[in-house]
């Protein structure tokens, strides 16, 4: 089982990390992929990478909640990342105008530029949205030229969306939010295309029931795959398979 987004590298996981990563093997789940998101998560992301180098993999971008008035410098130093580093995406980047609208433009700016790197170095793209699903699916649908490929991570929203994203070629990554009694995700997710369903946890956030309110981790991947088993009808070993493949192929994962 792939955990595909999960931000180990945070602080809140310096004094268990080891202890994370072995309860997240001991479920099974043994790749763990990293999605960066602004200049000081880098070295910490990479470091953990490094750490446990046939679990962890790194992806590079920044994340629309660091978008500033200094975007161009920023996005400069992003960029110059993939030129020493092999990373399996660009991400996670998007528009979220839950908390502040005062950067909009330069969200989209950033959105739209980091979608072009991902079209010159054919790869995917991890995206953030949040209170933004029709204005992401707008610039997505006039960047989409046929070579972009990605997923919109922690869904959770209605089956006429992930239509929509479907119908762009992109994933839907499943979280926390798809165990949350009141969050409409089990009217949705039984009428899901599987071959575009991927697994994550966001962790240290949005923690699944029955830790919800807690710190998320890796090793609840699993009450995730279960939640979407029990929706469908389906075994979890038949969520497993189907996830991990998606994942795997969608991130080149066979690649190293």
């Amino acid at each position: 089982m792939i955990d595909s987004h999960a931000h180990i590298y945070a602080s809140e996981f310096d004094n268990d990390r080891d202890d994370v990563v072995a309860r997240a093997l001991a479920q099974g789940i043994d790749k763990i992929l990293l999605p960066n998101i602004d200049l000081e998560s880098i070295e910490p992301m990479l470091a953990t990478e490094t750490k446990y180098p046939n679990i962890c993999r790194s992806m590079m971008g920044l994340h629309p909640c660091y978008v500033d008035g200094n975007v161009k410098q920023t996005l400069d130093i992003i960029h110059s990342w993939f030129a020493k580093h092999h990373f399996i995406a660009v991400g996670e980047i998007g528009i979220d105008l839950y908390w502040d609208k005062t950067f909009k433009a330069e969200q989209e700016m950033a959105f739209i530029t980091q979608l072009n790197w991902a079209k010159e170095m054919q790869l995917p793209v991890v995206i953030h949205t949040r209170d933004s699903i029709q204005e992401t699916l707008t610039l997505l649908s006039k960047e989409q030229d046929g070579t972009l490929s990605g997923v919109f991570h922690c869904f959770g929203g209605s089956l006429e969306e992930a239509h929509a994203i479907n119908g762009l070629g992109f994933h839907l990554g499943l979280g926390g939010v798809s165990t949350f009694k009141n969050g409409g995700m089990d009217k949705v997710i039984p009428e899901l295309d599987m071959d575009y369903v991927i697994l994550e946890t966001d962790c240290p956030y949005l923690a699944p029931v029955p830790h919800r309110g807690k710190r998320n981790e890796p090793a609840y991947t699993h009450l995730v795959a279960e939640r979407v088993a029990t929706l469908r009808d389906i075994s979890i070993d038949d969520v497993d398979r189907q996830t991990t493949a998606n994942a795997e192929a969608l991130f080149n994962l066979s690649s190293r």
